[in-house]
């Protein structure tokens, strides 16, 4: 199945089944929010004081698969995507509260390069995933986190945020839906 190709997740399945296919159609909802828009479209926040945008939010999803498929499900030593100013690449310092970062949009930022990095880090979390069961578990935060757990934050992470990008593109073109 293509990335941004969008399935509409089984009434039936298993327990693993269910939570990828759930995750798999909020990534393709995500980049359905963008499709057929302009680069500087996707650049627009929906509305002050907000500087949320569609392309923010390409990036801040590309940023949170890389921190919990990579980072945490399997302890890679990798940088952080978009760190926000005040957090260096390792997630150390300033006043962050460890959000992943994305949201902040460089001057040279487009659309092309956030959804192919966004696209190795889906497919390099698929790998790490793979590998393992639901209730495996990796360190975090002094304790450990199972799969089932990540794929369940997961996927609220995104239904949060494809709703985001449904206001933002309503605002942008009155475009709306599912």
């Amino acid at each position: 199945m293509n990335i941004s190709e969008r399935s509409m997740p089984p009434l039936v399945a298993d327990e693993r089944t269910n939570l990828t296919s759930w995750l798999d159609f909020y990534r393709a909802t995500l980049l359905q929010k963008c499709a057929e828009l302009p680069e500087e479209r996707l650049h627009e926040a929906a509305v002050a004081p907000s500087s949320v945008t569609l392309l923010g939010l390409v990036q801040h999803a590309a940023a949170v698969e890389r921190n919990w498929f990579r980072r945490v499900l399997v302890q890679e030593d990798v940088p952080r995507l978009y760190a926000p100013a005040d957090v260096g690449a390792d997630g150390d310092g300033g006043g962050g509260g460890g959000h992943d970062g994305g949201f902040e949009l460089a001057d040279d930022a487009t659309y092309a390069s956030a959804v192919a990095v966004w696209e190795e880090e889906v497919r390099r979390g698929r790998e790490n995933c793979a590998a393992r069961g639901l209730d495996d578990t990796s360190p975090f935060m002094g304790g450990e986190v199972t799969l089932r757990w990540i794929y369940t934050h997961m996927i609220g992470e995104y239904a949060r945020h494809c709703g985001h990008a449904d206001l933002i593109r309503e605002r942008i073109d009155g475009r709306t839906g599912v």
